[in-house]
């Protein structure tokens, strides 16, 4: 008999019908919840820790867990760290000093500011995709959304978002050969070992920011890019080459994909459970509520991986220094312990202690106001337009155990 203890959930086929990972993640909460997983693809293996106070605790605790041995179970030497370094990668006073050069465009002050444009945003990606009857929800409406956004507050122009959303694709996708130029783990991703997620994509988005950066050098601007070129981080430590190709990389990547699937997790969800799109209907006031039960039940990525600084006790097993460290947040968003039938998509649940930013992490997610803000936006505009939609062909998900992704979701709509 096959049990989770026996399966890899280093093995991203494992997450591509979206089941599976969470019937392991709750097997494991019952019998192991501090699991020793082997990797069979040269890795080391790892810790998978699959409860809500574990996660919490390993996330807070730099000190212990550090996030400076990289943050997903690649595993990289010194030189490597060095170079593709970035503000996920980092921890201490040089993490807090990174994180401050951009934090005042992220407050939930700063991006409510951003809300009549959304507005308008979300108005205008409606009227094309619904206008259609048939279409898929991925790439004309969760797709298209979020990149707007991140275009406007990086001050590119609209036509580059394609470009954006590509390289995107490519390079957190990269255990999927769909999506990927070189698969991970793959002989040939040797040659770009040095590249975040070992994606050649990367270098075409560092050619793009370089160029943005050059142009906003010694300005005055108020967006993404000319803070970063412009500001020297409080500890007067200023960026390298080094530093800012990551931290924009990061910017790219991160302020796009995560909010795409969970807008996307969002509408399968309320696909599958039409009583809960009614309820928004019918109550307007729940949808604050009812974005913090979008953002549990979507969980965008799978995980984060800290190593341990230093032998260490968690729960009856004993980390040891050097050792990986899984923090399956989307296993800790399930935790019976924390929420009552965790396996129910519940608009009105409240509370909602769900970890998909974080939990008093140093670490807790930069965009996390505007995620929130836009997960409100698109489903106040988009649910009173709606008399029925419904699934019109396969569901077809991401290859990844990293990023929770969802790459199409062909619907049909019928109008209000």
């Amino acid at each position: 008999m096959t049990t989770a203890t026996s399966l890899d959930l280093a093995d991203p086929d494992l997450f591509l019908d979206g089941a599976t990972p969470y019937r392991i993640f709750a097997e494991l909460r019952r019998t192991d919840p501090v699991h020793w997983t082997p990797e069979h693809d040269g890795g080391s293996g790892f810790w998978s820790v699959t409860k809500h106070a574990d996660i919490v605790r390993v996330d807070r605790d730099a000190e212990t867990f550090t996030s400076t041995k990289f943050v997903n179970l690649e595993e990289v030497d010194e030189r490597q760290a060095s170079i593709r370094r970035s503000l996920l990668e980092t921890d201490g006073p040089r993490h807090h000093a990174l994180r401050r050069i951009l934090q005042r465009q992220f407050t939930p002050r700063a991006v409510a500011g951003y809300e009549t444009f959304l507005r308008g945003l979300t108005a205008r990606t409606l009227d094309r995709a619904l206008a259609k009857g048939t279409f898929d929800f991925v790439k004309d409406v969760a797709a298209d959304f979020p990149i707007n956004v991140l275009a406007r507050m990086m001050d590119v122009p609209e036509d580059d978002t394609t470009r954006l959303i590509e390289w995107g694709n490519r390079i957190i996708a990269n255990q999927d050969p769909e999506y990927a130029d070189v698969v991970i783990h793959s002989a040939e991703s040797e040659k770009y070992r040095d590249l975040p997620f070992r994606s050649p994509a990367s270098l075409e988005v560092f050619e793009y920011g370089r160029e943005l950066a050059r142009q906003r050098r010694g300005g005055d601007g108020d967006d993404l890019v000319s803070k970063l070129v412009n500001e020297t981080p409080l500890d007067g430590q200023p960026l390298s080459a080094h530093d800012f190709d990551n931290y924009f990389l990061l910017l790219v990547v991160a302020g796009n994909e995560t909010t795409r699937h969970a807008i996307t997790h969002t509408m399968r969800a309320l696909i599958d459970h039409p009583e809960q799109a009614d309820l928004l209907r019918s109550d307007p006031s729940l949808m604050e509520t009812a974005v913090e039960e979008f953002l549990r039940w979507a969980s965008p990525v799978y995980h984060f991986r800290r190593t341990a600084t230093r032998d260490v006790e968690l729960r009856d097993k004993t980390i040891r220094e050097g050792d990986k460290v899984v923090l399956w947040f989307a296993s800790g968003n399930r935790d019976e312990d924390v929420f009552g039938n965790p396996d129910v998509f519940d608009v009105t649940r409240t509370p909602n202690d769900h970890v998909t930013f974080g939990k008093g992490s140093p670490h807790f997610c930069l965009g996390n106001a505007l995620a929130r803000l836009e997960l409100r936006v698109m489903f106040e505009e988009l649910l009173p337009r709606l008399a029925d939609i419904r699934l019109a062909g396969d569901v077809r998900r991401v290859r990844s155990n990293f990023v929770n992704g969802i790459k199409e979701m062909p619907v049909t709509v019928t109008l209000a």
